[in-house]
């Protein structure tokens, strides 16, 4: 099982930057797919997450209207378009896969993650 993690870089305040997740391995048509990040210092928190099967979708408070997770089943492909970027969004950015989405936001129980893309905005 693989989930590779893509797509950050460095970017300046209100620019935007698009993440991309690409799951191999297994099948993961019942599984909710997580966005994650950390910033130094910090503790791994809740970013985003989208049911694989019905694409329902669930975003931290202090992303909500700037950022969009959306899959692309064909591909095995989980994105997240992130506009209006902040400084306070400085991070490494994980994506992770869980059962559901009360695994998802345990964040400790997530039994599939990926390895970290980072996203530094410059303000």
């Amino acid at each position: 099982v693989q989930l590779q993690a893509s797509g950050g870089g460095l970017v300046q305040a209100g620019d935007s930057l698009r993440l991309s997740c690409a799951a191999s391995g297994r099948t993961f048509s019942n599984y909710v797919m997580g966005w994650f990040r950390q910033a130094p210092g910090k503790e791994r928190e809740f970013v985003s997450a989208i049911t694989w099967s019905l694409g329902r979708q669930y975003y931290a408070d202090s992303v909500k209207g700037r950022f969009t997770i959306s899959r692309d089943n064909a591909k095995n492909t989980v994105y997240l378009q992130m506009d209006n970027l902040k400084a306070d969004d400085t991070a490494v950015y994980y994506c992770g896969a869980g059962e559901s989405i009360a695994v998802i936001r345990s964040t400790g129980m997530i039994p599939y993650w990926g390895q970290g893309t980072q996203v530094t905005v410059s303000s």
